[in-house]
């Protein structure tokens, strides 16, 4: 479900971990690829850049891949 022109929900369990939502949200294909690409800087979550895959993500927290649209919203599942 689109929430804005370039933002999409995501719904998921909460807790979940900034490297985990990256890969279900689809913005990396592989575990790895999210552990790159956060290390390197390329992940932000509202706006900061985070270099810390084990940051916990919270409902309404909007990650983003620099270079790629759209950005993903973190929903909770539980309440839906």
């Amino acid at each position: 479900m689109t929430t804005g022109p370039r933002t999409i929900d995501v719904p998921v369990r909460l807790p979940i971990k900034l490297g985990q939502f990256v890969k279900l949200s689809g913005l990396a294909e592989t575990g790895g690829m999210a552990r790159e690409a956060i290390d390197a800087g390329e992940v932000t979550v509202n706006g900061t850049t985070l270099a810390h895959r084990g940051h916990r993500l919270a409902a309404g927290d909007v990650v983003q891949l620099a270079g790629a649209a759209p950005a993903m919203r973190v929903v909770d599942a539980a309440g839906l």
